[in-house]
């Protein structure tokens, strides 16, 4: 029989470290909220682009979920180009 494991997310059944996990699970709601933003504002990856201050392959690296090229300030920096605002809980 083999075991089984039960994870509260992905990241933290894809990263070891917490900490690690942690991050991702940020950077991932900021990236899914910005692709959503794109998409609701029918905006095209050059017009997000310009929008955002970046270039149209940082847009489509965005949209592909490619998580390991965005750091969290850079996604908050992104969130903000587009208007929006970012909130934080800390739960103990």
């Amino acid at each position: 029989m083999a075991n089984s494991q039960s994870f509260e997310s992905v990241w933290d059944a894809l990263e070891e470290d917490p900490v690690k996990a942690e991050n991702m699970k940020l950077r991932s709601a900021l990236m899914i909220a910005i692709v959503d933003y794109i998409n609701t504002a029918g905006l095209t990856q050059v017009a997000a682009a310009k929008k955002m201050h970046i270039t149209q392959p940082r847009v489509s690296a965005l949209i592909q979920g490619k998580i390991e090229a965005f750091r969290l300030d850079t996604l908050i920096d992104l969130i903000h180009k587009l208007g929006m605002h970012v909130t934080m809980k800390i739960a103990a």
